[in-house]
C-alpha cells in the first residue's frame, strides 16, 4: 500500500508496454517542430535524447561486461516485450504451478538467462540495469547516498494517483512525517469496528449465494475488491462511507479508462516525455503542452470528468471534517481525521509555517493514493492467498482450526492478530510467491559507483521483486513451491539475505501501509475461514499477469462450502 508499491511506476510501464513506436515516431517530433520553427535546436536535442545518450550509456556499460540486447532507435526492446508478453498472456498455465515468473516478465527472465544476473534491457531509450545483487538493493533502497529516485512518470497518471508515492526529497520527507503517525499501530485499533463491519457484510453476501444448498461456485477477485474499497472506504471516511463507496468506483472506473488510454494515446504522452527529457524550453514545446496533453476524445472526457467529481468530493468531505473540527465533533477513528490531526499537530510544531502544513489539494491526493494502493494490495494479497490454499487444503485446514482456536466464532479481535502464526505464515509465503508488486524502478541522476561498477546519470535500476523472492539460491531447492514452514522463525530467518523479501519494498520508502494491509488481510482471511470451505472450481485457469500490480487474468472461480 501506499508508498511501498511503484505503482506509477507502473502506469507509466504499461504506456510503454502497449506503444509501437518506431522511427516514425521520432520523425514526427521533429516535423512538428520544424512546423512551428526553430527546427534545429529542437531537432539536436530529440536526437540527443532518442539516439546520442542512449548509445553512450551503451557503451559504458558494455565496456565494464554488463550485457544486454543493442539499441534500437526509440523501440529498445519493447518489440520484444510486447511480442513476448502478448504470447504468454494468450494462453494460461498448464498446470497449477507457482513458478510464474517466465509468465509475468518474459522478457526479463530470457534476458537474465541470456546476459547473467547482472544485464540491461531497453525500455525505449532508457537502458534498465536489472539488479539481482542484493547488497546492490540494499543500497539502492536505503537511498544513502541520496541520488537514487523513481523515474519520471505519465502524466496520465497524475489523474489517477499522486501523493506521497511520487515525491522525492525534502518534499517527500515532510509528508511522510506528517502521514505516518495516522498508520500506528494503536491508530489502527480504533478502525476495528470498520474492519468488522466490512468483513460481516462480505459473509452476509457470500451465505445468500451459498444458500441452501450449501456450496456455490464464485469469482472471488471482484468480490474481495469490492471488500477491500468497503474497507478503505470506511476506514478513511468513516460516517461518509456512502460519499467514499462513490469515490471508489469512480477511481475503478478511472483506472480502467486510463489503461485503455495508455494503449491508445500517442502525442500527449510522448511530446510531454520528450519535453522532459531533453528540458527543451522552446517555444513549440511550451505552447503545444497545455493542449495536446488529452486529445479531446470520449474516453479523455470522461477521464478529466471523474476526476473532477473525485476530488470534488474529496474537497467536500475535507472541508466539512475541518469544520467539525474546529468545533470539536470530528470522530478520531479514521484515516482522513487522523490525517487531518496530524497536520495540525506538525503544522503548530513547526511554528504555524505554511510550507509546514497540507494544503486541502495536498490531502486530496492522499485521499485518491488511500484508495488506490490500499484497495489493490490487500484484494490480491487476498485473492491469492484464497487460490493457494485452495491447491494446497492441508494449509488450509490448519489456518482454520488456528482461528477457531484462538476466536472461536466470534468476531476476530485486533490483540489477538498477533496469535495466528500459521495464518501470518501463510500470508508471508504468499506475498513471496505472489507479491503484488513484480518490480521496482529508480535511476540515478548523477554518475554512481555501485557494487564495483560505475553507473551513468539516466541509467535505469529494475529491482526485479518476483525473481528475488523465487530464487533458490536464497530460498533452497523448494523455493517455487509453497511452503509457510520457512516463516516459522520470523521473516529475518526465512532465507539466506534480509534483503530475499521485499513486497512491502525496504529501507526509508518502505510502504507506510504494511501494517494496515497485514491487518485486513488477516481479518478478512480469518472470517472467511470461520464460515467456509474453500476449493478450485473446474473452470479456474492459472493465469498470474501484471495490470499494475499482479493479478489473475481470467479471475478466481472457487467453490465455496458453508461450514
Amino acid at each position: 500500500m501506499a508508498s511501498g508499491l511503484p505503482l506509477l511506476d507502473l502506469v507509466w510501464s504499461e504506456y510503454w508496454i502497449n506503444r509501437s513506436w518506431d522511427v516514425g515516431s521520432l520523425l514526427v517530433v521533429v516535423l512538428l517542430a520544424v512546423a512551428w520553427g526553430g527546427a534545429s535546436v529542437v531537432a539536436l536535442r530529440v536526437l540527443r535524447w532518442a539516439w546520442w545518450t542512449p548509445r553512450r550509456l551503451e557503451r559504458v556499460l558494455r565496456q565494464q561486461g554488463i550485457g544486454g540486447n543493442p539499441y534500437q532507435l526509440l523501440v529498445g526492446d519493447m518489440r520484444d516485450l510486447m511480442r513476448l508478453n502478448k504470447e504468454a498472456r494468450s494462453r494460461p498455465m498448464p498446470a497449477i504451478s507457482h513458478d510464474i515468473a517466465p509468465r509475468v516478465y518474459p522478457l526479463l527472465q530470457q534476458s537474465m538467462a541470456k546476459h547473467g544476473k547482472i544485464c540491461y534491457t531497453w525500455f525505449g531509450p532508457y537502458p534498465r540495469v536489472i539488479v539481482r545483487n542484493l547488497d546492490m538493493i540494499r543500497d539502492i533502497l536505503s537511498n544513502k547516498f541520496a541520488h537514487f529516485e523513481k523515474p519520471k512518470v505519465n502524466p496520465l497518471g497524475d489523474l489517477l494517483v499522486t501523493g506521497l508515492v511520487a515525491y522525492e526529497g525534502d518534499k517527500w520527507a515532510k509528508r511522510r512525517r506528517i502521514i505516518n503517525p495516522a498508520f500506528h499501530v494503536e491508530k489502527l485499533k480504533r478502525m476495528l469496528p470498520a474492519f468488522s463491519t466490512c468483513c460481516a457484510e462480505l459473509i452476509a453476501r457470500w451465505e445468500n449465494l451459498v444458500g441452501p444448498n450449501g456450496s456455490y461456485e464464485l469469482d472471488v477477485w471482484p468480490e474481495l475488491q469490492i471488500f477491500t474499497g468497503d474497507v478503505i472506504s470506511r476506514t478513511a471516511f468513516g460516517s461518509s462511507f456512502e460519499e467514499g463507496r462513490r469515490i471508489f468506483q469512480l477511481q475503478v472506473e478511472l483506472a480502467d479508462l486510463l489503461i485503455q488510454g495508455l494503449q491508445n494515446i500517442f502525442i500527449p504522452g510522448s511530446i510531454k516525455h520528450i519535453h522532459d527529457s531533453v528540458t527543451c524550453k522552446h517555444s513549440f514545446f511550451s505552447k503545444t503542452m497545455p493542449y495536446c496533453r488529452f486529445f479531446p476524445t470520449k474516453r479523455n472526457r470522461r477521464m478529466k470528468e471523474i476526476a473532477k467529481e473525485v476530488r470534488g468530493l474529496l474537497r467536500n468531505m475535507i472541508m466539512k471534517r475541518e469544520e467539525a473540527m474546529k468545533l470539536e465533533i470530528t470522530p478520531n477513528d479514521d484515516l482522513l481525521s487522523l490525517l487531518l490531526e496530524s497536520n495540525l499537530k506538525y503544522y503548530k510544531e513547526n511554528g504555524t509555517v505554511e510550507k509546514f502544513k497540507m494544503t486541502i489539494e495536498d490531502v486530496i491526493e492522499e485521499c485518491k493514493l488511500f484508495y488506490f494502493a490500499g484497495q489493490e494490495t490487500t484484494s490480491v494479497l487476498l485473492t491469492w492467498t484464497m487460490v493457494v490454499l485452495s491447491v494446497h487444503p492441508s494449509w488450509q485446514a490448519s489456518a482454520r482450526e488456528e482461528v477457531l482456536q484462538v476466536f472461536g466464532k466470534a468476531k476476530p479481535d485486533f490483540d489477538s492478530l498477533s496469535q495466528l502464526k500459521v495464518v501470518t505464515m501463510i500470508l508471508y509465503e504468499v506475498l513471496r510467491l505472489y507479491p503484488p508488486a513484480t518490480f521496482l524502478l529508480r535511476t540515478t541522476y548523477k554518475t554512481m559507483k555501485l557494487g564495483g561498477f560505475t553507473f551513468p546519470s539516466g541509467v535505469h535500476f529494475l529491482l526485479p521483486i518476483l525473481s528475488i523472492h523465487h530464487d533458490p539460491m536464497l530460498w533452497g531447492a523448494d523455493a517455487n513451491e509453497f511452503n509457510p514452514q520457512r516463516f516459522a522463525e520470523g521473516v529475518s530467518k526465512a532465507s539466506k539475505h534480509q534483503m530475499a523479501f521485499i513486497p512491502f519494498s525496504s529501507g526509508p520508502r518502505i510502504c507506510i501501509g504494511q501494517n494496515f494491509a497485514m491487518a485486513e488481510a488477516k481479518l478478512g482471511l480469518a472470517t472467511i475461514l470461520q464460515h467456509f470451505i474453500f476449493e478450485l472450481a473446474p473452470s479456474y485457469r492459472h493465469a498470474p499477469y501484471t495490470v499494475i500490480t499482479l493479478q489473475p487474468q481470467h479471475g478466481a472461480q472457487l467453490i465455496l462450502h458453508k461450514l
